[in-house]
């Protein structure tokens, strides 16, 4: 399908356990995706050029302790989101120890380099526009396995690196341990600890921003939703922006164009614009990430929550009716609601 009529959009049920090589709706779960092995890291590509009509690819990177990658740059802006293990990465003349939930964006054209520093580090690359996988796909072999080769030597000198860069002679400066829980007013490169930047609460949840349009040029935005259970929300669209869910703990059910998708830690729904869409929270804590392209979306979050410092929700503490309330008070936001929530097709708690 190479339309973006959101009528059409609308009929399609997703692609279910696959990439599909077309900008249309669907779901990935935890270890699938498209594997391949570089310098002794398993590289699982989730999202690709094609996958997303060119807005943006996705990969999971899981590697041993010692697995590292030199400083490169390349033309796509980057975020790093850490979801298992440890890492230290480096921007130009700084340096983060980063565990899960610890984020870094990479401005287009800047250096990056990192190292795992314990076994089964895992982490998130999203960048923006696609193609950046691209090498990656092409000139590293493909495996069957899910885990990284055990005992292999990992060179450096086979890791073949995003949009083809190339190793930088960048100094690895001190790592030095920040506070780093603020976002920039503008483009650039920055270290974010989980749970930190700016953040927004909801009837029993909090939206963190990992990356605002001002960080991306407009080009995208990423939330970290962390929520207690909650039922499924109106069923809508968006007639300008794609929308991606990434499950980081706990158990999200989404209903998409009719179908009803259970995700657990480590799935990826794509949502393209058209997808008529819902979702609910099915655990206590549960934490999803959300990668929004472009940023149209972004005032949703700050008409329908609280600015607050807090770090975590507090169970009914805000009225519901902020949501219903910033909606309608904002008639412009890209939202097109087409229907009372879903019901569970399920008993409730499966």
């Amino acid at each position: 399908m190479t339309t973006t009529d959101v009528e059409a959009m609308h009929a399609l049920a997703p692609v279910m356990g696959a990439l599909p090589g077309e900008p249309v709706p669907y779901y990935v779960p935890s270890g699938e995706g498209l594997r391949r092995e570089t310098g002794g890291q398993l590289w699982t590509v989730i999202a690709r050029n094609a996958d997303t009509g060119g807005l943006f690819d996705a990969a999971f990177v899981l590697g041993p302790r010692g697995a590292e990658s030199p400083f490169h740059s390349i033309p796509a802006q980057r975020t790093f989101v850490m979801l298992e293990g440890s890492a230290q990465f480096w921007l130009r003349g700084a340096g983060r120890l980063l565990v899960p939930g610890d984020s870094v964006h990479v401005a287009a054209g800047e250096p990056v380099a990192y190292r795992m520093t314990s076994h089964l580090t895992r982490f998130l690359q999203f960048s923006a526009p696609g193609s950046a996988l691209d090498a990656v796909l092409g000139k590293s072999p493909a495996v069957t396995r899910h885990t990284y080769s055990a005992g292999r030597a990992r060179s450096t000198n086979e890791l073949v690196l995003p949009g083809n860069a190339q190793a930088q002679e960048v100094p690895r400066v001190e790592i030095q341990d920040a506070w780093d829980d603020t976002l920039p007013g503008g483009a650039g490169s920055y270290f974010l600890r989980a749970r930190t930047g700016d953040r927004r609460g909801w009837p029993d949840a909090i939206n963190s921003y990992i990356a605002r349009g001002r960080n991306t040029a407009g080009a995208y935005f990423a939330v970290d939703t962390l929520a207690a259970p909650q039922p499924y929300i109106i069923r809508h669209f968006h007639a300008r922006h794609t929308e991606n869910f990434v499950c980081l703990s706990g158990r999200i059910w989404l209903w998409v164009n009719g179908t009803e998708v259970l995700l657990t830690a480590g799935d990826f729904l794509h949502a393209p614009a058209g997808t008529i869409h819902s979702f609910a929270i099915a655990a206590h804590n549960t934490r999803m990430l959300g990668l929004l392209t472009s940023d149209v979306f972004e005032p949703f979050f700050d008409v329908t929550g609280v600015a607050t410092d807090d770090t975590v929700h507090t169970e009914g503490l805000i009225d519901p009716s902020i949501l219903t309330d910033g909606i309608k008070a904002n008639p412009d936001l890209d939202l097109v609601v087409v229907g009372a929530p879903p019901e569970r097709v399920v008993a409730p708690g499966i």
